[in-house]
């Protein structure tokens, strides 16, 4: 299993060696938990903003490119200064198939902490939503208007200031051009080196290929008609290409038209970075497998057995994941809604008063402190050289406790603030989901479920919300494996916590 570790520390309260310290614990960490370390990400002297700490992206950047599984911190406050941050980066790093990872803490963090992060996310994403449909009505009213709706304009038009579209002049005949080049018998590949050769751009500003050539021949806007999510409004645009040559392009196309393969289905694992081998302990991802047949069946398969090294089965992903659905609907009862909101809220209040707020704060009394003496200093001194000295660092001091106010009004901006009634709200909406819904499979996985440790036999759910695992055994897979369908039945409630 690769990991790479990050270190950070901040000048203002740490020493360069505490860097080496948080290496040695996080390589103690890797050597007893049997991950290879690969690489090591480390920003000195500086804060825990997100965006300010190079090595902290490059590694958030490198995790796309699959070289390690885990990001092993000293503890969760280097990884990120607060829960936005932390929920935001570890979502990106999770998408790619990373899971963090604390040196000094219980497996990523605290329970009510890591619950806080996968609410914020989730919420983020449901209010991101619901905002897209207040601009998507938006578009669709200007859409019904034949006005532009934004996003990126044909070649051969402009959008006017009353946000219609008109002909660019200086544009339309290379639109005109292309047109009967192809009508004449030309390929795709030899107009777009044609147009290269000669520096003409697409209406992005790039040269041109063969796909953005081709969407361009198919463009009914070209003839005066205005497209908007499949719907089309004759003459709501200005004509730049006649119906005859449109049309003779299109029979071309036709022709030559080769029938295109069938598209893969992408197939999203939700539980990717949460489920682990109960044997080796290894994280389980997913593989397709196929039948003789030929149809496609999708598992996760633990990654030390991929490689010959465990006996682990592999378990079908569709079975797998509707369990751990189904388990975690479970938790949505009133009760525990109303808990789980009171406890994420106390933490949010808390975190208010963070460890880093009351650093801040401390610099800033003693910076204000020696401004103090300093001045007192001035009134008593009669050498003016003397003088002069202490007013120099006077306005070091000065800038420096502007520097500290701004880092605090950060800081405090960046707290999390959450209301009982916003997260009841939210989990309430979890409750009333369908269970079909891969929006909702996802959130609910994201919000509620820590890690799952998987064996032949029986499998171990630990829960963000601090309740004690949940063990579900042979008896109980037999009895879902027979129930055919959607495990959200009856049988799941004779699981056994251990």
């Amino acid at each position: 299993m690769n990991a790479v570790i990050y270190a950070r520390y901040s000048s203002h309260n740490q020493r360069e060696e505490s860097i080496e310290g948080q290496l040695k614990v996080c390589h103690d960490f890797a050597k007893k938990n049997g991950y290879t370390v690969v690489h090591e990400y480390i920003d000195r002297a500086l804060s825990g903003t997100s965006d300010a700490r190079p090595d902290f992206l490059r590694m958030i950047e490198d995790s796309s490119k699959k070289g390690f599984e885990y990001v092993i911190c000293y503890q969760l406050d280097r990884f990120a200064r607060n829960r936005y941050d932390s929920a935001t980066y570890k979502a990106r790093l999770k998408k790619n198939g990373v899971r963090v990872l604390s040196a000094r803490e219980n497996i990523t963090d605290d329970a009510s902490g890591i619950l806080v992060e996968g609410l914020l996310e989730s919420m983020a994403e449901y209010y991101s939503a619901e905002l897209a449909q207040k601009i998507k009505r938006g578009m669709d009213i200007n859409a019904e208007k034949c006005l532009c709706t934004g996003g990126n304009i044909a070649l051969g038009f402009k959008v006017a200031p009353d946000k219609h579209f008109v002909i660019d002049e200086e544009t339309a005949p290379i639109v005109r051009r292309i047109f009967e080049m192809y009508a004449s018998g030309q390929t795709v590949v030899q107009i777009c080196e044609t147009l290269n050769n000669q520096g003409v751009k697409t209406s992005r500003g790039v040269p041109f290929n063969k796909n953005s050539l081709r969407a361009m021949l198919q463009n009914k806007r070209y003839i005066g008609v205005y497209t908007y999510k499949g719907k089309e409004i004759p003459g709501g645009m200005p004509r730049i290409v006649d119906d005859d040559l449109f049309y003779k392009v299109q029979e071309i196309m036709s022709k030559n038209k080769k029938a295109p393969a069938h598209a893969k289905a992408r197939q999203e694992y939700l539980l990717t970075t949460k489920l682990f081998c109960g044997k080796c302990r290894e994280m389980m991802t997913g593989i397709k497998g196929n039948s003789h047949t030929g149809a496609a069946y999708y598992y996760y398969k633990c990654n030390a057995a991929k490689r010959k090294q465990c006996s682990k089965k592999a378990v079908q992903k569709d079975y797998i994941e509707n369990l751990v659905i189904s388990e975690c609907r479970k938790l949505l009862t009133a009760e525990n809604i109303d808990k789980i909101a009171r406890e994420v809220v106390a933490l949010c209040e808390r975190e208010k008063d963070s460890s880093n707020l009351r650093r801040i704060e401390k610099l800033i009394r003693n910076n204000e402190r020696k401004q103090k003496n300093m001045m007192d200093a001035v009134s008593e001194c009669d050498i003016e050289s003397v003088r002069k000295s202490l007013y120099g660092e006077i306005s070091r001091l000065n800038e420096e406790h502007d520097t500290l106010k701004s880092e605090y009004a950060v800081e405090k901006a960046s707290s999390v603030s959450l209301t009982i009634s916003e997260v009841k709200f939210f989990l309430n909406q979890l409750k009333k989901g369908k269970a079909d819904d891969i929006s909702y499979r996802k959130t609910l996985i994201n919000v509620f479920i820590n890690a799952i440790y998987l064996y032949d036999d029986k499998m171990t759910i630990y829960f963000n919300s601090g309740d004690k695992p949940v063990t579900i055994d042979d008896d109980l897979i037999s009895a879902v494996e027979a129930s055919d369908g959607f495990v959200f039945n009856s049988a799941c409630s004779t699981r056994k916590a251990r």
